[in-house]
């Protein structure tokens, strides 16, 4: 019996070493819905910079290293600044962008600026939002955030037109729709 059990022991521990020891595959980066993945020296810009992005250090930072050059630069960087609360000073970097790059640029700061909203972070949540919407304004995703943290923050007239025009365009019969649908009924005082 002991013979057995010592068997089954060093069993055990070599089945553990083959699952630790097996080559490990990272999943793949899920694009943002404008289409440009996360990763490249812009990326990494931001990763470093991350810590940085809050209201006192933001500018300081962002001026003493600057993000790269470019569409993802700027998005990561407008990302930077409406994390640290200054949604003006993300709109200025977004608009001296081309016209045809502000609405991926929005879309990298909709992927930063999400979880945000999932945290359920309203005060911070709902002007990140807005300002996706401005460049996305069929970011259906964005227009729900952005008009549940305008109901929670009591500005029911902006949460009604977000949340009017997310049905317009979000069709399944799910959740966030129920949602949606909760709140702009307690708006009308349904």
């Amino acid at each position: 019996m002991t013979r057995a059990l010592y068997a089954a022991g060093w069993g055990y521990v070599a089945l553990c070493g083959l699952v630790l020891l097996r080559p490990r595959v990272a999943p793949p980066s899920a694009p943002h819905p404008a289409g440009t993945p996360f990763r490249g020296e812009a990326a990494q810009w931001f990763a470093e910079m991350k810590p940085f992005c809050n209201t006192v250090e933001v500018e300081v930072q962002q001026q003493y290293r600057p993000a790269p050059e470019g569409m993802q630069g700027a998005g990561y960087s407008a990302a930077c600044y409406a994390l640290a609360g200054k949604i003006d000073r993300a709109r200025d970097v977004i608009e001296k962008l081309p016209a045809s790059q502000r609405s991926p640029a929005a879309g990298i700061v909709f992927d930063v600026g999400h979880p945000v909203a999932d945290a359920g972070d309203d005060q911070s949540a709902g002007p990140i939002m807005r300002l996706v919407v401005e460049y996305q304004p069929e970011n259906y995703m964005a227009l729900y955030h952005a008009g549940m943290s305008e109901y929670i923050l009591g500005h029911t007239d902006l949460a009604r037109a977000q949340l009017e025009r997310f049905l317009e365009i979000y069709t399944p019969n799910d959740g966030w729709r129920s949602n949606a649908q909760t709140v702009l009924d307690r708006i009308a005082g349904r």
